[in-house]
């Protein structure tokens, strides 16, 4: 069944006015396969179907049919060839393919997809499809195939003989026919369908064998119907037998684009034999199309020229060299560097390499700008002319240090040389620029990072990160000469500020440094204290500028100036210290240097920094900043004194440093019960005391871990005793406490209440009565606890105050309690203390008590 190729129809437009129809869209061509250029295909379509058409004559009378591609092909192991040259290549270069065998890659199977006219020249034959649409006294479609007589029969005409004619004679003899048989007749030619072929194809292809194909197919449409050429086939060499006799085809003419284009028109009956490879040569470097290619066929060396431009030619214009390596008579790999004019023989790789990796001419502009920029030497000669204009600079720039990096034209090493930013936008300081010179800006973000943590633990001997090349290389200088950084170690170390390392200082390493090694220090009272390069000499008021300027509470009147003295000649630097007296802010009189220190020292202020709070019984409560040197009696009348309410014997006094030694001593004192408890899981010996049971040891050690448990749980209230009766302070002056900023004291109003607590039958609060002792309370509470420890309990006073509650015989207390009081009976701890748990039981619960007495008090009066 023959193959039905579609292609697309076109009138002639000589019809009247009447029959004109609007003219159809010719469909588009279908892609280029990988590797042939427009002109390969033109030179094709020339080859397979003789000169172009002047004009489009024809129309497909049947919708194209869709030609599906081949299934892409498994992708080839690397080929002998490739193999032969992979080794010899330098490391870093990609390896060579052979050139023109992915080509075949891309073509679609069994032949050209639809085009838009048939040329006039097509030599009809056999079972090719005729569409002829009459129009005037007869109007009328036909559709006839030609015979295989090569006849072409229509209705009412006499059989016209079309095989071996072209589409234009049979245009011709139709239009001539029509006017002596049906005169006021029009013939409009079309071709439906194009006649089938077979040709072989063998050698070197992937599928070799009969190949059917339409008569427009090409030797491309043939060996790609075959699968392609493999990598050990010849491109140069195809021989083409037929009716016609015996012709080669260099595939090279349309591959390239260089060169005559091939004959490749196909006839039936054609057989195509792709012999093996023959001799290459291999182009690789700097070439629009690195690639090994294959020599003629006829001769057996190519001039390097002719391989160049297989190659599409160096990419380079000028100061280019190639470096053949090729085999001597024994075998040896040699090497030489040859002109475009030698001939390359079988075997040969070429490398094209630069003759000098140099940049001349060229400076580039980087850092704190808007669009980093190269430029021409030529155009930008000097510093101010590279910068430009000012716009171009990102906001917040640093004007007293930036830095022109340059490089030793004779060494090769580069030097940072720092210049004044803005002195140059002002007009001053211009330099000359050399090739390859780059100025880099900087701005107040890559300043603060000099002065941040990461800086200044790297000056202090700590390591520095792995991710910042910058400070890698200023640890290994600091190291090596500690005195180099010593005018910006005075910082310290600020927890607070930029971590990360910028980009400029990841790009360029030796900047971080050059600008330490200039820097001034400014401390002190200081709105942005911190370190600040400098290029030159400046004043002081440059550096307010960017520090903020100082602060309300700075003492102008003695600011510090200290400096190195270095005197030529002299093996010594003496450091001097100046005071300085600027209350009239003229600090541009002021001149500042590299390595300088500035110290803005803090005036005397008496109110001290933080406020104490005063809550309960006062007449006003609230929130009280104090002087230094302020005492507890000044604050109390300060806040109208007590009110006739209040219980001073009860006050609640807390203090933050207090309260951070009492919770460090509770983890301390339950890392050591944990440690001890580890010592008896351990295998300890454990006895018990004579004349007592055995305790099991493994309530024990959970009864241990529950109170450890209960230590680090417990809130310490940083609670002291103070006298808070202002008729006691008047009488007493040594009681009147100093006052520290942070400290709260809560006076509760009398309380009508005693807490008894712990192990006892009934705990909780009771109603005071005056005589009464603790034992009386305890009673009144129901009597201690089977496993209670009467001896060890105590009281803790309103005050916080703890004393023995005197519940035994031997400590009996007749003192009665005051209101406000609580009674504390703990269990008995001996299983504890008979492994060393603890040493002092007693003293933990009073702590824990108290804080726990005080912070229920300070929560009622506070709320």
């Amino acid at each position: 069944m023959a193959v039905r190729l579609a292609f697309a129809a076109l009138a002639i437009v000589v019809a009247a006015p009447c029959l004109a129809q609007a003219p159809l869209t010719p469909p588009p061509l279908p892609g280029l396969p990988p590797g042939v250029t427009p002109e390969a295909i033109q030179r094709m379509l020339d080859a397979a179907g003789g000169p172009p058409p002047a004009r489009a004559e024809a129309a497909p009378a049947v919708p194209p049919r869709a030609v599906e591609p081949a299934p892409p092909p498994a992708p080839e192991p690397e080929s002998p060839a490739e193999a032969f040259y992979a080794p010899r290549l330098p490391s870093g270069t990609s390896p060579l393919r052979q050139f023109g065998y992915d080509t075949f890659a891309g073509l679609p199977v069994g032949g050209p997809g639809a085009v838009a006219a048939l040329p006039p020249g097509y030599l009809l034959g056999p079972d090719d499809e005729i569409v002829v649409t009459l129009r005037g006294r007869v109007a009328r479609n036909i559709t006839a195939r030609i015979d295989r007589d090569g006849r072409l029969t229509l209705p009412d005409l006499a059989p016209i003989p079309a095989a071996g004619r072209s589409l234009g004679q049979l245009r011709a003899e139709l239009d001539a026919r029509l006017a002596r048989e049906l005169p006021g007749t029009e013939a409009f030619v079309a071709v439906g369908a194009v006649r089938q072929v077979q040709v072989f194809v063998g050698g070197e292809v992937v599928r070799p064998g009969f190949q059917a194909l339409t008569s427009l197919a090409s030797v491309l449409d043939a060996l790609a119907a075959a699968g392609g050429v493999k990598r050990t086939g010849s491109l140069r060499a195809i021989r083409i037998d037929g009716p016609g006799g015996t012709r080669r085809v260099d595939l090279y003419g349309v591959l390239s684009g260089r060169g005559e284009a091939p004959d490749l028109s196909l006839t039936a009956g054609d057989r195509i034999v792709v012999p093996p490879l023959g001799g290459t040569v291999a182009i690789a470097g700097e070439v629009g199309r690195p690639a090994i290619y294959e020599l003629p066929p006829e001769v057996p060396v190519l001039p390097l020229r002719e391989a160049l431009a297989l190659a599409g030619d160096t990419l380079r214009p000028q100061g280019v060299r190639f470096l053949l390596q090729q085999f001597d008579a024994a075998g040896r790999s040699s090497f030489a560097e040859i002109a475009p004019d030698r001939a390359l023989r079988r075997g040969d790789l070429v490398m094209v390499l630069p003759s000098l990796q140099a940049l001349v001419g060229q400076v580039r502009l980087s850092g704190h700008v808007l669009l980093p920029q190269l430029r021409s030497r030529g155009a930008a000669p000097t510093l101010r002319r590279l910068v430009g204009d000012p716009r171009q600079i990102r906001p917040d720039p640093y004007l007293r240090f930036a830095a022109l990096i340059r490089v030793d034209p004779a060494t090769r090493l580069k030097r940072v040389q720092p210049f004044d930013l803005g002195r140059l936008l002002a007009g001053q300081g211009d330099v000359p620029l050399a090739d390859e010179d780059e100025v880099v800006l900087l701005g107040r973000a890559e300043i603060a990072w000099l002065s941040g943590p990461a800086v200044q633990r790297v000056l202090r001997g700590e390591a520095p990160p792995e991710d910042c090349p910058a400070l890698a290389q200023l640890a290994v200088l600091a190291a090596g000469s500690p005195e180099r950084f010593a005018n910006v170690t005075g910082l310290g170390v600020i927890e607070a500020g930029p971590a990360r390392c910028p980009e400029v200082f990841v790009e360029h390493p030796d900047l971080a440094a050059a600008a330490l090694e200039t820097a001034v220090l400014l401390t002190g009272e200081v709105r942005r204290p911190g370190i600040y390069p400098l290029a030159a000499e400046a004043t002081l008021a440059d550096l307010l500028a960017v520090a903020g300027g100082p602060t309300d509470t700075a003492d102008l009147r003695n600011v510090e100036l200290t400096r190195v003295v270095r005197i030529e000649g002299a093996s010594a630097a003496p450091v001097e210290r100046f005071l300085l007296d600027i209350e009239s802010r003229n600090f541009a009189a002021v001149r500042v240097a590299p390595r300088d220190a500035v110290r803005f020292a803090r005036v005397f202020i008496d109110r001290d920094t933080g406020p104490v709070r005063l809550a309960g019984e006062f007449v006003r409560p609230g929130v009280y900043d104090i002087r230094r040197g302020e005492r507890l009696s000044d604050l109390i009348q300060r806040a109208g004194g007590l009110t006739r309410e209040a219980y001073p014997f009860g006050a609640v006094f807390t203090r933050e440093s207090v309260r951070v030694r009492q919770q460090e001593g509770f983890e301390r004192a339950a890392r050591e019960l944990e440690t001890s408890l580890l010592q008896v899981a351990a295998g300890r010996a454990v006895s018990a005391p004579a004349g007592r049971p055995s305790v099991d040891l493994g309530d024990a050690i959970r009864a241990g871990r529950e109170l450890a448990a209960s230590l680090r749980e417990a809130r310490a209230a940083g609670r002291m005793v103070v006298e808070a009766n202002p008729a006691v302070l008047a009488a007493r002056p040594e009681l009147d406490l100093l006052l520290e900023p942070g400290d709260l004291l809560v006076v509760p109003k009398r309380p009508n209440d005693v807490s008894v607590v712990g192990a006892v039958l009934n705990p909780g609060a009771l109603q005071f009565r005056s005589g009464q002792r603790a034992g009386d309370y305890v009673r009144a509470a129901g009597g201690a606890q089977r496993f209670a420890d009467t001896s060890r309990a105590f009281v803790v006073l309103p005050n916080g105050q703890t004393q023995p509650a005197g519940l035994s015989s031997w400590n009996f207390s007749p003192e009665p309690i005051p209101p406000g009081s609580m009674v504390v009976v703990p269990q008995d701890p001996s299983p504890f203390e008979t492994w060393g748990f603890i040493r002092d039981l007693t003293q933990l619960l009073s702590q824990i008590s108290i804080s726990a007495a005080a912070l229920a008090v300070i929560a009622r009066e506070t709320r």
